[in-house]
């Protein structure tokens, strides 16, 4: 690489799409968000984020897209795990030196624990964990929603939505947590929470993620839930650290809401994240 050589990381998720542009002297040159960005949601959108992520930095930085050409980019991306998406990734037009496509499980773990080898699991929108250990890989869940993503920000919004119909439909008894659902939405019957939530994406459930854990001291409903999604953290922390001193870390928007609810034996193997996932696509692309 020569010194006009610029680095672009991307963490592209569910929710957001976040670019950041460095030198190679790790400057830090602009940095931006935009939306979702994951290509088995939405191939066309997420490269239209990307795209629209690149237009930003270079207004932000003063430069122009001249750059591009001289600039090694790695996409960290969710999705890009199942090998169509990957391909498709791998397609997209896009207008730099050298580019490449990984999962965003591959770029947090790097980041978590400063390039070295270690285990994550990401609970977000989406949930998957990831093992990087002596140059081999290892991704536990990540399969997407509703097939997978437990203990995510979408599952749970989604399990409080069924549960706040089966209340309506008097399943359950009346709950704190069926009340604050219908009040956060706004709807007081079955059929417009129905309306309202029919086309719903991953990111429109895991709005409704906050209030499950806001309920969960006093509503036995809530904490049903959230034990159930805790014993799921802890399965897979398990396996990736069983018989290993590997590093463990939890990242993603709901990890700090999760731990309270953790296993002393799970709690205790965390480890702080060193930096964000978008540092690890960085890492990478100055390989």
């Amino acid at each position: 690489m020569t010194k006009d050589t610029f680095l672009l990381g991307i963490d592209g998720g569910g929710t957001k799409c976040h670019a950041k542009l460095q030198n190679v002297q790790g400057e830090v040159l602009a940095e931006c968000r935009t939306g979702p960005a994951n290509p088995a949601q939405d191939a066309a959108g997420a490269l239209d984020q990307i795209l629209l992520a690149c237009d930003m930095l270079c207004k932000q930085a003063g430069l122009t897209e001249k750059i591009w050409q001289s600039t090694s980019a790695v996409l960290g991306l969710a999705g890009v795990n199942i090998p169509k998406y990957h391909r498709i990734a791998e397609c997209w037009p896009l207008p730099f030196a050298r580019c490449t496509v990984t999962s965003d499980l591959h770029i947090a773990c790097l980041a978590a624990h400063n390039g070295h080898d270690g285990a994550i699991m990401i609970t977000g929108t989406g949930s998957s964990a990831f093992l990087s250990h002596n140059q081999q890989t290892k991704m536990l869940g990540g399969h997407g929603f509703p097939l997978g993503d437990k203990a995510s920000g979408a599952w749970l919004g989604w399990r409080a939505l069924s549960l706040t119909l089966e209340t309506f439909d008097k399943v359950h008894p009346g709950n704190d947590l069926a009340r604050g659902i219908c009040a956060y939405l706004q709807v007081a019957t079955a059929e417009e929470l129905v309306a309202l939530t029919l086309k719903y994406r991953p990111a429109d459930y895991a709005q409704l993620a906050p209030l499950i854990f806001a309920h969960a001291a006093h509503c036995s409903f809530s904490r049903s839930i959230i034990l159930e999604g805790a014993a799921y953290i802890e399965h897979l922390a398990r396996q990736l650290v069983s018989g290993t001193a590997l590093r463990f870390a939890l990242i993603g928007g709901l990890a700090d809401s999760w731990i309270p609810w953790l296993n002393p034996d799970v709690v205790n193997v965390l480890v702080p994240v060193h930096a964000e996932p978008v540092t690890g696509a960085l890492l990478l692309a100055a390989r």
